[in-house]
């Protein structure tokens, strides 16, 4: 298996697609010349001493407002350690996501590619119309710094564990660390861990957007972004 560190570009051509991984990378890099690392992502590394996460919820749930009162997109992925990873995308985070897609990495892997300084996911839809708008389309390829995992269909229905999880971290605006499982027969999954953060939302094109990390340190960034694509 490819190293995390490889080229975030390596099997991608779309050229729209690589377009936003350069402008990603050259901004980062500006940036990160001014700024120590830190931020959220760095958080996962302090998995194995994280016990319990709903200290963590508690913690940072207890405002019945959101932390946060500007019109950032909030991001959160969260998974069994045995399972696959979930993306979800809310533009409030009191209401349902806009956009929920199970990706075709497993949460594990997921764990392992964080624990790079950038992690890039690039989601490409190959549909041939263009009525819907990006985040509509159901049927994606998806990237992982740069290398393709598989394809994934954008869900109309969350599932029981996926509302549970909504619904835990709804006074969350940023976050990372284990939640407790919905029910004991679950635990054969492992632990159920989230990462929820807020994003600023760029729209290239009406084919092409990218959410971008806001890290709550200030540091080098972003370290986490997240791309679609939708092919001409």
């Amino acid at each position: 298996m490819p190293s995390v560190h490889s080229s975030p570009y390596g099997q991608i051509e779309n050229p729209a697609l690589m377009s936003l991984l350069r402008h990603a990378a050259t901004a980062g890099e500006k940036r990160g010349k001014s700024s120590s690392g830190g931020g959220l992502l760095r958080m996962f590394k302090l998995f194995p001493m994280l016990t319990s996460g709903c200290k963590m919820v508690a913690l940072l749930g207890r405002p019945r407002k959101a932390l946060l009162t500007d019109n950032a997109t909030t991001v959160t992925l969260f998974g069994y350690r045995r399972g696959r990873v979930i993306l979800a995308i809310q533009e409030d985070p009191h209401r349902l996501p806009i956009f929920v897609i199970e990706l075709p990495l497993l949460t594990s892997a997921f764990h392992k590619e964080m624990a790079s300084d950038i992690l890039r996911i690039a989601l490409e839809s190959e549909t041939k119309t263009h009525k819907k708008k990006v985040l509509e389309e159901f049927v994606w390829a998806v990237y992982c710094n740069g290398r393709k995992m598989g394809y994934s269909i954008r869900r109309k229905q969350m599932t029981e564990d996926e509302l549970y999880v909504m619904q835990l971290l709804r006074g969350v605006s940023m976050g990372a660390g284990v939640l407790p499982s919905p029910e004991k027969e679950t635990a054969a999954d492992g632990e159920l861990t989230y990462i929820r953060a807020r994003f600023e939302r760029v729209v290239g094109s009406k084919d092409s957007e990218a959410l971008y990390m806001i890290n709550p340190d200030g540091a080098a960034g972003p370290e986490l972004s997240i791309f679609f694509v939708r092919t001409r």
